[in-house]
């Protein structure tokens, strides 16, 4: 039997041949050119239609370390990137053309692997469903019934998130309005830090905000704001007072180094259970990244902010994991049909790759009568997959791959760098543990 692997992107292309090399015959399909999209320009597989980037290569970097991780599990992605990798310092960049061609040209040469050029408008079995962001609508359309109303997003509006060691809390105050709630055993809202503003503060940040330069919508993107997804730029632009009326209202928040009221509180928002990356509640944002960082570092306690993602709002589709999937991203419903990319949440190249080898690697035990297996937390891979498993439903948005998902050190050093290397050094061993108990089986052609 056959296996389906729906999308010839990234994680689509890893995934077919994560399962061809375990001996299984697989069906790869790409809907173009027959359907094509408002992003891509060729027909091949693996195109890169943003950046020519993969990021860094070093191991003290969240990127690096995942990519080191692929490496060690022979990822196909990252063997094409590196033939077709063009001088950028430290970052794995690209030739797009070059990559692009290995990747088609390998899967195409796989003796396992039929690529078929259709568009698939409904969800087969056993399965990998890699389709991307730009998910056709009759395809949303099929994952949206089976999810459920509240399974499948249409629109990404994504806020800022910041490492929780760069927050100065000498200024940013932990507090829920009304006093109705504490950090410690919060409800499902979760609890709250917050940044609180004087007047001239407020006036200054609203200067700044509605004057930086901001990112122009792609055509696929140029879609009308939902309310809900309203850049707070956009927002601050209907009038100086909207955001402090809005989200940034200070009411029933009393400032404790004045003992009064500020004029204005940005609030940031616990984005993991361990509390170690925190959002910017309400602040999604199309600012261009460098002026994010310009900007949101004007908050007071927020100066020295080391930012985990930036914000961004784009036309996205992506699966709400934690409400609708199982925790090796799977649908509830049929255990063979898994969900890999950036519509299962991630964002990236590299993350979207590793949950394609990661969805090769679990359905081949899945056919084998094994249950899948997600590395540890303290993995860059197995992280991931648990801020997928775990996030709160109602605030999920889509993340990268950063330090703060990860486990922390027993007696981590206070060195940043240091604590970096630490980090890796666990992750790759604990890795190595890990596929050792996987215990791949070895191809048969």
């Amino acid at each position: 039997m056959a296996v389906t692997v729906v999308g010839g992107g990234l994680a689509g292309s890893e995934a077919a041949w994560q399962l061809a090399e375990r001996g299984h015959d697989v069906v790869l399909h790409e809907m173009r050119p027959v359907r094509g999209t408002a992003a891509h320009q060729t027909d091949r597989l693996a195109e890169l239609v943003c950046s020519n980037t993969f990021k860094s290569t070093e191991h003290t970097n969240a990127h690096g370390l995942l990519k080191a991780e692929l490496r060690a599990l022979g990822s196909l992605i990252l063997e094409a990137a590196d033939t077709a990798r063009v001088p950028a310092g430290s970052a794995l960049a690209v030739d797009r053309d070059v990559f692009s061609a290995a990747v088609h040209e390998r899967i195409h040469a796989h003796p396992r692997i039929t690529v078929r050029r259709d568009e698939v408008t409904s969800i087969p079995s056993p399965a990998v469903i890699a389709t991307g962001p730009l998910t056709s609508d009759a395809l949303a359309t099929a994952l949206r019934a089976r999810l459920g109303t509240d399974g499948l997003a249409f629109y990404d509006a994504i806020a800022p998130i910041i490492s929780a060691e760069s927050i100065d809390t000498g200024i940013a105050f932990r507090a829920a309005r009304y006093d109705k709630e504490t950090m410690d055993g919060a409800s499902d809202e979760g609890a709250y830090l917050n940044c609180p503003f004087t007047k001239d503060e407020y006036e200054a940040f609203i200067d700044a905000l509605t004057t930086a330069d901001q990112f122009t919508a792609h055509e696929f993107d140029a879609v009308p704001y939902f309310e809900g997804c309203m850049p707070a730029e956009e927002m601050a632009r209907r009038g100086r007072e909207t955001l402090r009326f809005g989200p940034m209202k200070p009411v029933g928040l009393t400032d404790p180094r004045t003992g009064r009221r500020p004029w204005a509180v940005l609030q940031l928002r616990r984005e993991d259970r361990a509390g170690r990356m925190w959002n910017l509640v309400g602040f999604q944002t199309r600012l261009r990244i460098p002026e994010q960082a310009r900007v949101f570092r004007m908050i007071p306690g927020l100066a020295n902010a080391e930012f985990l993602r930036f914000g961004s709002i784009h036309r996205n589709s992506y699966v709400n994991a934690p409400a609708a999937l199982t925790p090796a991203l799977t649908l509830r419903d049929d255990r063979q049909v898994f969900i890999a990319g950036q519509i299962t949440g991630v964002e990236g190249y590299t993350e979207s790759t590793a949950t394609g080898l990661l969805a090769g690697v679990n359905l081949d035990r899945t056919l084998r009568g094994e249950a899948p297996m997600v590395p540890p937390p303290t993995t860059m891979l197995g992280a991931l997959y648990r801020y997928l498993r775990d996030a709160d439903p109602a605030h999920f948005q889509p993340m990268n791959a950063n330090f703060g998902l990860l486990d922390e050190l027993d007696a981590p050093p206070r060195d940043k760098l240091l604590k970096r290397e630490r980090y890796a050094e666990r992750a790759l061993a604990d890795l190595a543990g890990w596929r050792e108990a996987l215990q791949p089986q070895p191809a048969t052609r």
